[in-house]
């Protein structure tokens, strides 16, 4: 089988140090600094990350997730206390099916970056 290319998103932070603190405490990933520059992995899931210095980056950013074990993961994620006395902008939404048929849940990190978390109605 051939090592197949996948696709990592970039994110911006505004600061790592933060952004490391709430991608490990509150959703499970382990993550690296590398100077101005973080890797963070759970599973199958990277994300990357840079230092940026204006918070429109953060705020006009997004990923999308896709997978059959998003319900376990929101179920998992929502019991983490993700926008109970939030840190800036961090949030969890509902877990809903939208007008697109997927069942979604969004969750915004202290920087404003969304990660949009998803799957086919069928693949739960």
């Amino acid at each position: 089988m051939t090592d197949q290319a996948i696709a990592i998103p970039v994110l911006a932070s505004l600061d790592l140090q933060q952004s490391k603190h709430f991608y490990e405490e509150k959703l499970g990933f382990k993550a690296e600094l590398f100077g101005d520059y973080m890797i963070a992995k759970r599973d199958a899931m990277e994300i990357h990350f840079w230092l940026a210095n204006d918070r429109i980056y953060p705020e006009s950013t997004s990923c999308y997730i896709r997978g059959g074990q998003v319900p376990a993961l929101y179920e998992e994620l929502s019991k983490k206390g993700i926008g109970v006395n939030p840190i800036d902008g961090e949030r969890i939404s509902d877990f809903e099916v939208r007008p697109w048929n997927m069942k979604e849940f969004y969750v915004w990190d202290p920087h404003g970056n969304l990660l949009k978390f998803g799957c086919a109605p069928e693949e739960i």
